[in-house]
């Protein structure tokens, strides 16, 4: 089962605070951090220190996809932020990373595991297949 972490995050969005949330999540879903195949973002945020801090912290590649490639999954989000829209030209960056990369690594159908979870700076989303 490829299980992939997709995360949207503000300017200057701190390791600490991902790392909160990312754990929190799992926790919250019942799955072990080192069940985690890879990270997925826009790439926007590809140079986003804490995400990067991050991904190298959990030992984990990270993907950023552009606006375009996310915006096919709109249709199967959970949620639709216009905030996200006005930013970056897509819905919903975690969700739609999450699926994108899952999918890209399984060259199969993915599905949401955990739907968007948000804290004040960052959004969190689990994909998974098989």
């Amino acid at each position: 089962m490829t299980l992939v972490v997709g995360l949207g995050c503000q300017r200057g969005c701190d390791v600490h605070t991902l790392l909160g949330l990312f754990d929190s999540a799992l926790a919250e879903g019942g799955i072990a951090r080192q069940r985690i195949t890879a990270l997925a973002s826009i790439d926007r945020k590809q140079d986003e220190p804490g995400l990067l801090a991050l991904a190298q912290l959990l030992d984990l590649p990270l993907q950023c996809f552009s606006a375009q490639q996310l915006a096919g999954y709109e249709h199967r989000l959970s949620h639709k932020s216009a905030l996200a829209f006005a930013h970056t030209g897509c819905y919903g960056i975690a969700e739609s990373a999450a699926l994108a990369l899952a999918e890209q690594l399984a060259h199969g159908p993915a599905r949401l595991l955990i739907t968007r979870k948000k804290t004040a700076q960052a959004t969190f989303a689990l994909a998974c297949t098989g």
